[in-house]
């Protein structure tokens, strides 16, 4: 029995070993990506990964600018493909395209859907404390992350994962889901499960700001919002004017007679502990101050840029 016809959306590299296993269990006839961009100082405009992994493997590449002209459309519909694999592609597609297969289209979503529908599964499921996450095969429909659910599978989240870390894991799992379960979908022995819409929570784009330290919030919280926004966009507070750098830290327990310090206090320097909320502290253990290398919490004590009394963030928890 011949293989199915498939082509294959997405950019970044989270969705490399998923079109490296759609290409194993399917005939993958053609790789739709976004446009080269510009990075780094030189602003050079560099391949995604997914159109890199597929110019090696000599597959077209369709990198379309728009999708709504009809244009893309008419080309996949020349090679007929019986279903399209959508991971991390990055845009909505139009009807005509989610149409367009035989089987229509599937996506990976990096969630227990209809949990964290949206752009940054991985990072708010970390950020709200979850401790176990998966991927959901998913039937797409014109909705963000609405579709009928094929099939999951469950990750648990470790304490020391970061974002880096599981979306590393995610994405070996997005794979193993399409080797388990893209080519009984296409055969249709796999039925797929309407998403309790009253259930969804939304995994909005990250921006800047989400890295600012609240110490309003409980210490685990903070630690909580470190992991999930390392690399980006991190974790950072002020000291006076000066950016600081948050890159390590845990809760604990607040000194005894420090119960009352506001939220953005330091109340210690051996070990360096940070009034939170709800009672708890924040031990820094590993810094960066602006224009600094990385360094232990305790060196910038013994530099005296931190002391008993000193507040992080002024400005923001309401200290003069």
């Amino acid at each position: 029995m011949s293989k199915p016809r498939s082509v294959f959306f997405g950019t970044p590299d989270f969705a490399v070993p998923i079109v490296e296993a759609t290409a194993e269990v399917t005939d993958l006839v053609a790789v739709v990506t976004q446009p080269d961009k510009p990075k780094g100082r030189g602003r050079e405009l560099t391949p995604p990964p997914v159109k890199v992994w597929a110019q090696a493997h000599g597959l077209p590449v369709f990198q379309p600018e728009k999708l709504r002209d009809g244009v893309l459309a008419a080309q996949l519909r020349k090679l007929d493909p019986d279903v399209a694999v959508v991971a991390a592609y990055g845009r909505i597609l139009p009807t005509e395209l989610l149409e367009l297969p035989r089987r229509g289209c599937v996506n990976v979503h990096a969630s227990l859907l209809p949990k964290y529908r949206g752009a940054a599964p991985i990072q708010w499921a970390i950020a709200e404390g979850e401790t176990e996450t998966g991927v959901s095969l998913m039937r797409m429909d014109e909705g963000l992350d609405t579709g009928d659910v094929i099939s999951m599978m469950r990750l648990p989240i470790e304490p020391e994962d970061t974002c880096a870390t599981l979306h590393e894991k995610l994405a070996a799992l997005g794979a193993a889901i399409i080797r388990r379960d893209l080519v009984p979908w296409v055969e249709g022995k796999l039925d797929p499960v309407p998403q309790d819409h009253g259930k969804a929570t939304l995994a909005k784009i990250l921006d800047k700001e989400e890295g600012r330290i609240d110490f309003r919030m409980p210490a685990k919280r903070i630690v909580d919002r470190l992991r999930a926004f390392t690399p980006w966009p991190g974790a950072f507070t002020y000291l006076g004017r000066e950016l600081l750098k948050v890159h390590a830290a845990a809760p604990a327990q607040r000194p005894p007679g420090t119960e009352d310090a506001p939220p953005g206090e330091v109340i210690s320097v051996k070990p360096v502990l940070v009034a939170a909320g709800e009672g708890t502290a924040l031990e820094l253990i590993e810094i960066q101050p602006e224009g600094k290398r990385r360094m232990a919490a305790s060196e910038c004590v013994a530099g005296r840029k931190i002391a008993v009394g000193m507040r992080l963030d002024p400005e923001r928890h309401g200290a003069p």
